[in-house]
């Protein structure tokens, strides 16, 4: 190059790399600094829709009997430049709504297809996921005809479904309702390794113990659904195989009977793909040329025919006719003695020995050639493993009951993370409730309010027991999966009521106090739990010089132990609260991280944090009642004290023993309060710290209060969807 060159380089007037991944993020100086990226992921500037467009709504003016029909029809419409095995794409479409439910874990209430991230990398460039993208552009013509009648979300779970119905299964019912979102999760956690399908003990204290993979993953290797499907770590094992397909299944929330049922039948039909050299594929979408348009791991051997694909590297198809819903895979695995082989890509896989010409499955392109069949070491764990066994042996006697079972651990799979069935939309939304739903009952309305109120008053409880109480039983909520929240009072039954973040004491002295009123007046303890957390903040309010009354919609219902699946409970119980100034011991992860993290998953804002953080300290909510961040003299007044004192340049912050701090008069070294990481991360990072300053403003009391009553309804109403 030369100078003039050089000359022009160094005048183009866009940074070079300040606009790609290779860019980095000026944030990279400060590794260590707090990232408040996890509640600004879904900033409505990057929703092309606007924020008068309503999913919910626009669902209602669906033709869906007519989308059905068409889905059905594009099953069997084979195109050249991505051609159907057997000329239908069912077992694609089948596994595009399969990876894109499956990433869903119980833990957190991450993944799952409720939003249709599976678009959006990482998870669109997962290796498990591979040639899925072309499964989306199939659907294209639908969805671009269909529009913002349907999202993309629904779409792709609706293929899996009319997938399975048109080769015979009949389904248990299907929900529309799922709203798309429009950039990648970045911030959700998908494990810590920095390649894919990095060894799997990466994320086990000991990968021979499978309940020892990290939380809250729930796939054994970086860039997987599940589980490896050649073996552990890709050695052939169908017993340890089993072992993790059994822990695997259990964070997305399936028992063994509907893990046996979702392996049996997700390879009843459709075949897995290895017939070439996986090593001559292209690039993940992410990763490809522009030219391929959003195209990933390119073949250049496919040469229009099926049969030439190559994806997980595993060749052949499970069944004798992988195209008809039957009880195929169980005849074939149970029906044969198999034996460890290669896949023509090197995958390993498991072979039938001495098989009849009868039983092999037909070439995908070439219907005058039987091909071998095959399956994977989770398919011979099916036969291994004891319990697996047991369950499809049950099956095999008695194949109407293994539809049963499949068809409504598919709707499970799919239908898991969208919440209640309040939020279904749709004819063929089942009508039978399900435990795993987390059914409420619809509450009463007609009673009177002020009269509750009233007797609420009369009880003597304090200000922090009533709203403490009130924000225990709402902040179990998750946008992730729109489990928990104070509709229900679950905070009353087991495992709730014996949490340590609970208080139990307080707890117990509380519901004694508000159960009474309820019954005296016909309301559900849920609403009367939610209006004295309201009527305790009202007389904070005032405390504090002003009179606001906090908005109150009643209506919400009180769930029994019968509709509460207990277990499935015990992964909402807080390890921790920020916002009470709480941790159950210490974690690897910084507290401050861990209030981030609660604070996403509740769908509150950075803003909305702050606010309510310092007016609960200021309101005496800390568990167990301690004073850490208590930085006001007239505890239990709305006041803006909080912020005040945390920006006084007249005290200084010295760490003391035990990982908190004291807050010291710098003229007399007089200890005047106390904190933790928590309280003072809002005077140490620059964004919280603008946020802080805003609320410490003389200006802004009456502003602080007003936003401390929205962010608080905002976690008091967050699950009731009969509102929205």
């Amino acid at each position: 190059m030369d100078g003039n060159d050089v000359n022009s380089a160094g005048k183009c007037p866009v940074m070079h790399g300040g606009n790609t991944a290779t860019g980095g993020d000026v944030m990279d100086w400060w590794p260590s600094a707090l990232n408040l990226d996890i509640l600004h992921q879904h900033d409505t500037k990057s929703d092309p829709m606007g924020e008068d467009f309503d999913y919910q709504e626009a669902v209602k003016s669906l033709d869906i009997e007519t989308l059905k029909e068409d889905m059905k029809a594009l099953m069997t419409d084979s195109q050249d430049w991505w051609p159907a095995d057997w000329g239908h794409y069912g077992g694609l479409m089948i596994r595009l709504a399969w990876h894109s439910a499956g990433s869903y874990r119980l833990a957190d209430g991450r993944g799952g297809g409720g939003a249709g991230n599976i678009r959006f990398a990482p998870l669109n460039s997962w290796p498990d996921n591979g040639n899925l993208d072309k499964a989306r552009r199939l659907l294209w013509p639908l969805k671009k005809k269909y529009g913002n009648a349907v999202s993309w979300a629904d779409l792709i779970l609706l293929a899996g479904t009319m997938a399975y119905e048109s080769m015979g299964l009949k389904t248990f019912g299907f929900a529309f309702g799922r709203t798309d979102i429009w950039h990648p999760e970045k911030d959700t956690y998908w494990g810590a390794e920095k390649e894919w399908l990095a060894p799997s003990d990466e994320r086990y204290t000991d990968v021979s113990k499978p309940d020892t993979m990290e939380n809250p993953l729930a796939a054994v290797q970086m860039g997987l659904i599940y589980v490896n499907p050649e073996g552990v770590n890709g050695n052939p094992d169908p017993l340890k195989t089993g072992a993790q397909v059994r822990e695997t299944f259990a964070r997305m929330a399936m028992n063994d009977e509907e893990t046996a049922a979702l392996t049996a039948g997700g390879h009843t039909v459709g075949k897995a793909h290895g017939n070439g050299d996986a090593a001559l594929l292209g690039e993940e979408p992410e990763a490809a040329p522009i030219e391929n348009q959003g195209f990933g791991w390119i073949n250049p051997n496919m040469g229009g025919k099926a049969t030439n694909a190559v994806t997980s590297g595993i060749e052949g198809a499970w069944t004798t006719n992988p195209t008809k819903w039957d009880m195929g895979y169980f005849d074939l695995l149970f029906g044969y003695d198999w034996e460890l082989t290669k896949s023509p890509a090197g995958a390993n896989q498991w072979r039938p020995v001495d098989i009849k010409e009868e039983d092999m499955p037909v070439d995908t392109t070439d219907p005058t050639k039987r091909v071998m069949p095959m399956m994977t070491d989770a398919d011979m764990a099916m036969k291994v493993d004891p319990i697996y066994r047991e369950i499809c042996e049950k099956f095999i006697a008695d194949p109407a009951y293994f539809d049963d079972i499949f068809a409504r651990a598919w709707f499970k799979l799919t239908h898991r993370d969208m919440g209640p069935n309040v939020r279904y939309h749709g004819p063929d939304a089942p009508k039978e409730v399900l435990v795993w739903q987390d059914p409420v009952p619809a509450g009463n309305t007609g009673y009177d309010v002020d009269a509750v109120k009233a007797d609420i008053a009369a009880t003597g409880l304090s200000i922090a027991e009533m709203v403490a109480t009130a924000w225990d039983s709402a902040r179990t909520f998750r946008q992730s999966d729109y489990r928990g929240g104070a509709n229900g009072a679950r905070i009353r039954l087991a495992p709730q009521k014996d949490w340590e973040g609970n208080e139990p004491a307080r707890l117990t002295k509380v519901l004694a106090a508000l159960e009474p009123i309820a019954a005296k007046h016909g309301a559900s303890v849920a609403d009367v739990i939610v209006l004295a957390g309201n009527l305790g903040l009202e007389q904070a309010i005032k405390a504090a010089g002003s009179d606001v009354s906090v908005p109150f919609a009643p209506g919400r219902g009180d769930a029994t132990d019968a509709m509460t699946d207990a277990d499935s409970f015990d992964v909402l119980e807080p390890l921790a609260d920020g916002f009470r100034n709480w941790a159950k011991k210490d974690y690897v992860v910084t507290p401050e991280e861990m209030m981030l993290d609660r604070t996403q998953l509740m769908g509150l804002t950075a803003p909305e944090m702050t606010c309510l953080i310092g007016g609960m300290r200021v309101l005496g909510t800390n568990h167990g009642g301690t004073a850490h961040g208590v930085f006001t003299d007239t505890v239990g007044a709305l006041t803006t004290d909080f912020f005040v004192n945390l920006t006084d340049m007249a005290f200084k912050w010295v760490p003391v023993e035990g990982g908190t701090y004291e807050i010291r008069d710098r003229k007399t070294d007089a200890v005047k309060w106390t904190a933790t990481r928590v309280d003072l991360v809002f005077g140490s990072n620059s964004i919280l710290r603008a946020y802080a300053e805003v609320y410490a403003q003389d200006d802004n009391k009456e502003k602080f209060i007003k936003d401390f009553v929205a962010a608080w309804t905002k976690v008091m109403t967050a699950d009731r969807y009969d509102l929205a």
